[in-house]
């Protein structure tokens, strides 16, 4: 019997996949942890990363050997739904006072980082355009 140990990123402790072989599939594991974890594909996918070289998985048929380390991050499902409707709103550029048209129908992701021991942060602003 071989194993991969993972943690998700929240968590302290590993939990570990049993399987047979030396090796098993990228959507293998993702298939045995999202069962043992009790979550639906339809809800969330899995980023997995090798957790002492910090790798990320990307191919699914990537091949991780037993006695592996990954850490897992449940990421939401990548189906986005857009819609027929585009409202246009205005606001006001500051300093500028010039006015700006902005789509409704856009997903804005908002992060804000911090560094460690430090007071200042930066706020990274991300837009998609649904089409």
């Amino acid at each position: 019997m071989s194993c991969v140990h993972y943690k998700f990123a929240s968590r302290l402790r590993y939990d570990r996949v049993i399987f047979q072989g030396r090796e098993i599939s990228l959507s293998d594991l993702k298939h045995q942890i999202m069962g043992r974890e009790k979550l639906k594909a339809s809800n969330c996918d899995l980023r997995i990363s090798n957790a002492q070289m910090d790798e990320e998985y990307t191919d699914d048929n990537a091949l991780i050997p037993k006695n592996s380390s990954v850490t897992v991050r449940r990421i939401p499902a990548g189906r986005v739904k857009a819609t027929s409707k585009t409202s246009v709103l205005s606001r006001t550029e500051p300093g500028s006072g010039t006015s700006k048209a902005v789509c409704k129908n856009t997903i804005s992701h908002f992060f804000l980082h911090t560094a460690p021991n430090s007071k200042q942060c930066s706020l990274v602003l991300t837009f998609q355009t649904l089409t």
